[in-house]
């Protein structure tokens, strides 16, 4: 903090010369960049605001205007004031004309009525001012060892307030844009009454700059954020207008929350993708040696041999674009899914498969039933998604890396027929599938596919040149268990028109609707055709 006029003249060697405010009374709160000692009229060009302008006076002009325009010169290029000696150029007091320029401008003008060796003044102010520095200087470089520190040690924000208000002695708080409060270091105050009605009161508080000082609240915020996306302010409340110190104190805590939450946000990233591609590879037999691929992953803290493995796909029930947004959701998913194996104490490698799937690889204790470990991953992982849809199946238990393919195969198709029609279990396996589960496994059997074109092949063929939705309606029909009238407020239609439709299709069929076994084969012709469909979408 640079000193002020108040602390020049309260200084020993000015003291000396008996100093006399004469002009500026209510200023001398001015900051002291700097003192300079000129003696000549035209000596504005030569600063650069913030000097404290020294003189005796012989050099400055006798015409009033022109005294006028000296002053009217100082103030314009931001000097905190001037000193005039009085004994050489002006005996006893200065000219009306100066006290008046300097009054209408606000400059502050002293009188100095005993001679004093001015490279005095000098010193004294000019060593005030570098001890200043050094002192700012030092606290700094004490400021960034302790937020380096804090950065490379992965702080919680809770460990970066505790240090904001050890080091200024006051309450801080971080909250988000929506003005919650995320943590709160009372600094010895009533936290109770710190948080009072806070988001009321923080929304009040909307300073133009990023950091700044309301006097009205006495809070100095400065905003958390970085890369273009703030996502929080940074709040010491303040009993007085806060030091420089404070300002940097503020910004330097600011910087390294956001760094922090950087940082884990991209280790959390790299540690997704390291499993992602462990995973990959043992799919796609990357690894010449499963033995390797049990060292990467050792590597990252999941032991896979010794275990027995199951391998889990979660598939969102709802589709997700391909764009940023879809990828974003879908890693969130995934750390969801990271974050639900750590809470059940499921050692496991989690990573995204592709754009619509998170891929887990579960190795279990040799006596550990799957089923628990399963049930204990789903519920933990609905708990911390409580919106998010999604649907979770296994593959079978197998006893080396070399059969974790295998699992993950049928975990994928389990999870392709549970997406279609979920049914609220906790996870999904191939015995949960039954009929559905079977076709699926069968969908690339000509057999199966010869089946559903011979019992289907007309009515595909009716629809497709006429444009119908005979097909639509013959798959209501069928999963309303042929109640017609059910059917027929399903399909949106009169019971009349639904009867018609129902007669065009047994026409075009050449079969009774009312035959049960016709219905039952027709029903497992559709369920494989939207096999079919959906392997080829």
């Amino acid at each position: 903090m640079l000193p002020t006029i108040a602390d020049v003249l309260a200084l020993e060697t000015v003291r000396r010369g008996n100093p006399r405010v004469v002009a500026g009374a209510d200023r001398l709160d001015t900051k002291v960049r700097w003192v300079h000692v000129g003696e000549i009229a035209d000596i504005a060009h030569l600063l650069r605001g913030g000097e404290l302008v020294l003189t005796t006076g012989v050099a400055l002009p006798e015409d009033p205007e022109k005294l006028a325009d000296y002053i009217g010169e100082l103030s314009s290029v931001g000097a905190s004031g001037l000193v005039v000696e009085l004994g050489r150029r002006f005996v006893r007091e200065l000219p009306r004309a100066v006290i008046k320029a300097a009054e209408e401008h606000g400059l502050p003008v002293i009188v100095l009525t005993r001679e004093t060796p001015f490279v005095q003044i000098t010193e004294s102010v000019h060593s005030r001012i570098i001890d200043i520095q050094l002192e700012e200087l030092r606290a700094s470089e004490q400021l960034h060892e302790v937020f380096t520190e804090l950065s490379v040690e992965g702080a919680s924000p809770a460990e970066v307030l505790a240090q904001v208000a050890r080091l200024s002695g006051r309450p801080v708080l971080l909250e988000n844009l929506a003005h919650q409060v995320l943590a709160c270091e009372a600094a010895g105050r009533d936290a109770g009454e710190l948080l009072a009605g806070w988001e009321t009161r923080s929304r009040a508080v909307a300073p133009a700059e990023r950091t700044a000082y309301d006097p009205a609240s006495g809070w100095l915020v400065t905003t958390v954020g970085a890369r273009g996306q703030d996502w929080g302010r940074l709040i010491l409340l303040c009993d007085s207008k806060p030091s420089p110190r404070d300002m940097v104190l503020a910004e330097r805590a600011a910087t390294t929350l956001a760094l922090g939450r950087l940082l884990e946000r991209h280790q959390e990233s790299l540690e997704r993708q390291a499993h992602g591609t462990i995973i990959t590879g043992i799919l796609t037999h990357a690894y010449a040696d499963p033995d390797e691929a049990a060292a990467r992953a050792r590597a990252v803290g999941v032991p896979l041999t010794g275990r027995r493995l199951i391998s889990v796909v979660i598939r969102p029930t709802e589709h997700i674009d391909q764009a940023l947004d879809g990828q974003a959701r879908l890693g969130e998913l995934a750390e969801c899914t990271a974050a639900a194996c750590r809470d059940a104490r499921l050692p496991a490698l989690v990573g995204a498969l592709d754009q619509d799937r998170v891929g887990v690889l579960l190795p279990l204790p040799p006596r550990t039933q799957a089923e628990p470990a399963l049930t204990a991953l789903a519920e933990r992982l609905r708990g911390l998604c409580p919106g998010a849809a999604f649907v979770l199946a296994a593959g079978s238990v197998v006893e080396s890396i070399k059969d974790v393919r295998r699992s993950f195969l049928e975990a994928e198709q389990v999870a392709e027929v549970a997406v279609r029609q979920p049914d609220g279990r906790p996870y999904y396996r191939l015995p949960d599938l039954r009929l559905r589960g079977l076709l699926h496994l069968l969908r690339d059997d000509a057999r199966l596919q010869t089946f559903a074109e011979r019992e289907l092949g007309p009515l595909l063929a009716h629809d497709a040149q006429r444009g119908g939705d005979l097909t639509r309606i013959l798959r209501i029909y069928l999963d309303c268990g042929r109640n017609k009238a059910v059917a027929a407020q399903k399909a949106h239609l009169s019971r009349p028109a639904f009867y018609d439709r129902l007669r065009r299709l047994e026409r075009i069929l050449d079969t009774d609707l009312d035959d049960v076994e016709s219905c039952l084969s027709l029903h497992v012709a559709l369920l494989a055709l939207e096999s079919f469909r959906r392997e080829a979408r």
